[in-house]
């Protein structure tokens, strides 16, 4: 947000405790309007949702604009069990989805979803270089409305095949799969003797660190395992440590993957 209100000229961002709508409300008296509020569904460090349906109660009374950040966790929608965590989801504004974490695609096919058709009107001013009305007429397709980026590669398409494929059931039976594994792992760290777990993943991310650790021994144990070729792991930083983080985006991980995944952390801690 602070790299794209800078890009477009406006003032800089306000950062606001959006999880806590009181905190919120009390934000947006003191800002001068119009304000758009940003939540999160599904934060890239811990996979938390904000309170969507509390947020836009907030936004409603101060007559501002919801944008949901959905990049993460917004496939919970094709999940029959893990819809509701997305309740409220449906009064933003305008919505974004980065399908090429629970979605499977390529990295740069994502979505912006608006509520209602007119609100993309902006994507209908046309240049004569790029799609000249008479060609149009003519029958030439006219793509430049069907973007924002005009020029870039159609990634949708794979989007479209995808849902074809698979279908909302599909997905959400890939996305639950995901989701309950990271249950699985966080399970394994929870009972481990020399582990810490952050906390019970909402999504398919979990955070963990070596009992005792050192900030500065976790980062090394994550660079360790990377540069071998071993293992991937992200890292995060919440309440003020380094935690390991495993995101777990392959439906097929077996419960030995899950096994050789903590023996490797445990194998790179110092004694």
């Amino acid at each position: 947000m602070h790299r794209a209100t800078w890009l477009l000229g406006l003032p800089a961002p306000v950062t606001a405790p959006v999880h806590d709508p009181a905190a919120l409300h009390s934000t947006l008296t003191e800002v001068p309007g119009p304000a758009l509020v940003v939540a999160t569904a599904g934060t890239t460090d811990t996979g938390r949702i904000d309170p969507l349906s509390a947020i836009a109660d907030v936004t409603a009374h101060h007559r501002a604009g919801l944008h949901v950040d959905a990049a993460y966790g917004g496939p919970l929608l094709f999940s029959p069990t893990r819809r509701h965590l997305l309740d409220g989801l449906d009064r933003a504004d305008s919505v974004t989805l980065d399908l090429h974490k629970l979605g499977w695609q390529p990295v740069a096919a994502g979505l912006l979803a608006v509520p209602a058709a007119d609100r993309t009107g902006p994507l209908a001013h046309t240049a004569e270089y790029l799609n000249a009305t008479d060609d149009t007429d003519a029958g030439l397709p006219d793509l430049l409305g069907r973007s924002l980026r005009t020029t870039r590669r159609p990634d949708i398409l794979k989007i479209a095949v995808t849902l074809r494929a698979l279908g909302r059931s599909g997905l959400g039976d890939l996305v639950d799969r995901v989701c309950t594994t990271a249950q699985d792992l966080a399970g394994l760290v929870d009972k481990h003797p020399r582990l810490d777990l952050y906390e019970r993943p909402t999504l398919s991310t979990v955070l963990f660190r070596p009992t005792g650790a050192t900030d500065e021994t976790t980062a090394d144990i994550r660079r360790t395992l990377l540069t071998g070729g071993r293992a991937v792991l992200g890292r995060a930083r919440a309440d003020g440590r380094v935690w390991l983080k495993a995101t777990v985006l392959n439906p097929h991980t077996t419960p030995e993957r899950l096994d050789t995944l903590i023996a490797l952390v445990e194998g790179s801690t110092p004694r």
